[in-house]
């Protein structure tokens, strides 16, 4: 457990599935309140709402369309009335929506990806900032994706463009919140199995052909990730912004 995290009020996006779900449960064992935001999965948000409220823990479930202004600034603002104020912002909404390739490429789709793994980004920052300020020292983590540092597997051209842009992005916020006592990290995921997104998106034998390359012969999983943004998180009164973690197994380094 991580004694830094106890009482802390922490914010996560798509926190019930999939990585959020197993941040959002690490979060709560380790003493924080949580607001859980959800698209779909409405059952095992309620389901963390309630495991949180058993550990004697402030928890609530806001569902929400992330690309859409006013359900960002909603949410933030629940969050708050619900917890008390915000300390920690966990942006982990996001989604390939589907592979496409230059060729078969439109600017419904290409703008749809973008809203929903950069723009809703954006908006629930912007909305979250205020209130990270207000304490002496805060944090943000932003979900990214190997993919955002190698292009990706074809078919991910929006996806992993988005994802690049999440790099800079937190890079650029890094500077510009800093000065308020906001860290801004990122961590950048690599082949992470038993997901919704990889159960989707990847077959068997791209998973299996992906594992030969990397150097600890074995995928990712949820919690692997999970540990690296508690870790980043937890370091909010520390030394560490504008970074980028790689959890890929060796599989790409700086």
């Amino acid at each position: 457990m991580n004694k830094k995290l106890t009482e802390q009020n922490v914010l996560i996006t798509a926190g019930a599935q999939g990585i959020g779900e197993a941040i959002t449960k690490h979060f709560i064992d380790c003493g924080a309140n949580v607001a859980i935001h959800y698209f779909t999965s409405a059952d095992t948000a309620n389901k963390l709402v309630e495991y949180a409220i058993s550990k004697g823990q402030k928890a609530i479930a806001i569902s929400g369309d992330l690309t859409t202004e006013a359900d960002a600034n909603s949410m933030v603002e629940k969050t708050v009335a619900a917890l008390g104020g915000l300390s920690i912002l966990i942006n982990n909404a996001g989604s390939l929506v589907a592979r496409r390739l230059l060729s078969d490429m439109d600017a419904e789709f290409w703008h749809k990806v973008m809203d929903i793994n950069l723009t809703s980004m954006m908006f629930v920052t912007r909305a979250a900032s205020p209130y990270l300020a207000k304490h002496e020292n805060s944090s943000i983590v932003n979900l990214a994706s190997l993919a955002g540092r190698k292009g990706g597997h074809p078919g991910s051209l929006a996806y992993s463009t988005s994802k690049g842009a999440i790099l800079t992005l937190t890079r650029a916020l890094s500077a510009e919140l800093g000065p308020q006592g906001t860290r801004v990290n990122a961590v950048a995921p690599g082949l992470i199995l038993g997901t919704s997104f990889h159960n989707t998106h990847t077959t068997k034998a791209s998973a299996d052909e992906t594992i030969t390359g990397i150097p600890i012969k074995r995928a990712g999983n949820a919690d692997d990730v999970a540990r690296a943004v508690l870790y980043l998180a937890s370091e909010y009164d520390g030394f560490i912004t504008g970074a980028t973690l790689d959890i890929n197994g060796g599989v790409y380094n700086m």
